[in-house]
């Protein structure tokens, strides 16, 4: 199976988690594959074979993979035998594959192809020819817990986390879990500190992505917020609970998207428009974000339209419960099956930041109206209640778990300590 095969590229904004991640490098996909190959003399493999690791090139579709390693004579019954348990278009630039030739008479004996972080195809020779199938990968879940503190030298949650050896996507899962209690933009103070629990899932023994953020405690401004991942009997799926089992979720979501945002205009009834000029009403709050970014929804709700909408540009606009609406304006595309009259649940995606309409660049204009009137989302934000809070005949349960966890979050001497995962 592949080892140490897959790189993971992460593309950060500045301003997720509230503050600067720096400029990122981006590395374009090469048109001619890497090619690794050896003689390989291992116990996993037959003797006398020659094995090719390489990542698909730009412009390649499977028939030209295979054609490109001298086998044109099985390219058909290749590509068929692939075609019954994989469509051959969703080969992916850039994705690794590997290649077991037999040494004598080069001859293929195993091909592979990573599809996501879940399986891989696997082709083999048989009497009739090759047979296809699609093979998970072995994975292992394992509890972690890390703490940190904000300080001069790590003066953000990402350079926190990464002082503690973790990623810039858990600080974005942390900052899901407090967007309804703290503003990472606004609210960061030197001298906040945390505690976390959370699952790291290995592929192979080697770190592939993270699971779930099962506890934390967050110290922000000497005001202590703690979150429990905690799934309620009955209810589809896990939400956050505080130590009372209080709702961490609000009606709306802080913003809309799955990191804290960099603000670049707020609300305001006499702002210059960086367009036309002169002193306009701006009733929304602009988030500056990389064209191509998700944006999500910041509540359930109804489509009420979605297109083109002059100096909007391409604008979603949602209908909510309680006489909201919110406003997502200047998007680069929709996400598909967003359509007018739809239903959207919270946290889906339904579009792209952009720069279309009346706009010097790539951001989403948000706003919010409440009962016909725009309204200032930060503020509204503040207002709004809590979801529900964990039903008084599973409090009992919930305590024993939140206690389970708080001492495991005590136990959080060292920066990082890994845990067997216990069900």
């Amino acid at each position: 199976m592949f080892l140490r095969f897959i790189q993971l590229h992460v593309l950060c904004a500045c301003g997720v988690v509230g503050l600067a991640c720096g400029s990122v490098e981006s590395v374009t996909p090469i048109d001619v594959p890497v090619v690794r190959e050896s003689v390989v003399h291992d116990i996993e493999l037959p003797l006398e074979t020659r094995l090719v690791e390489a990542a698909v090139p730009r412009r390649s579709t499977l028939a030209s993979l295979f054609n490109d390693h001298s086998l044109a004579d099985e390219t058909v019954a290749l590509v068929e035998a692939v075609r019954g348990v994989f469509d051959p278009r969703r080969l992916r630039v850039g994705h690794p594959y590997r290649m077991l030739f037999g040494q004598e008479k080069g001859e293929l004996r195993r091909f592979e192809y990573h599809i996501d972080e879940d399986e891989f195809l696997r082709v083999v020779p048989d009497s009739s020819g090759y047979v296809a199938k699609l093979v998970p990968y072995v994975k292992e879940t394992m509890e972690v817990s890390t703490r940190g503190k904000i300080d001069a030298t790590n003066n953000s949650l990402v350079a926190a986390l990464d002082a503690g050896g973790e990623s810039v996507l858990l600080a974005v899962q942390m900052a899901e879990v407090f967007s309804g209690e703290i503003d990472f933009n606004n609210d960061f103070r030197r001298g906040d500190n945390f505690e976390v629990i959370f699952e790291k899932v290995y592929r192979e023994d080697e770190f592939s992505s993270y699971g779930d953020v099962l506890a934390a405690t967050f110290v922000n401004d000497g005001r202590r917020v703690q979150a429990f991942r905690f799934h309620v009997p009955g209810e589809t799926e896990a939400q956050y609970f505080d130590e009372n089992g209080r709702s961490m979720k609000r009606l709306f979501l802080r913003s809309p998207f799955r990191f804290e945002p960099r603000v670049t205009s707020r609300f305001s009834y006499r702002r210059v428009h960086p367009v036309l000029g002169g002193v306009l009403p701006h009733l929304g709050v602009d988030y500056g974000a990389p064209t191509g970014t998700p944006v999500i929804a910041v509540a359930n709700g109804t489509v009420v339209s979605v297109g083109m909408s002059g100096g909007s540009g391409n604008m979603v606009r949602l209908r909510h419960t309680n006489g909201y609406e919110t406003y997502y304006l200047h998007l680069s595309a929709f996400a598909k099956g967003v359509r007018q009259g739809g239903r959207v649940t919270q946290g889906q995606v339904i579009g792209r930041v952009g720069s279309t309409g009346l706009a010097t660049g790539p951001h989403l204009d948000y706003r919010m109206r409440k009962n016909g009137e725009f309204v200032n989302p930060l503020l509204e934000h503040r207002n709004l209640p809590p979801g529900d809070p964990v039903p008084d005949e599973h409090m009992e349960f919930f305590d024993l778990y939140r206690d389970s966890a708080l001492e495991r979050l005590a136990a959080t001497i060292v920066a990082e300590s890994a845990l067997p995962l216990t069900q």
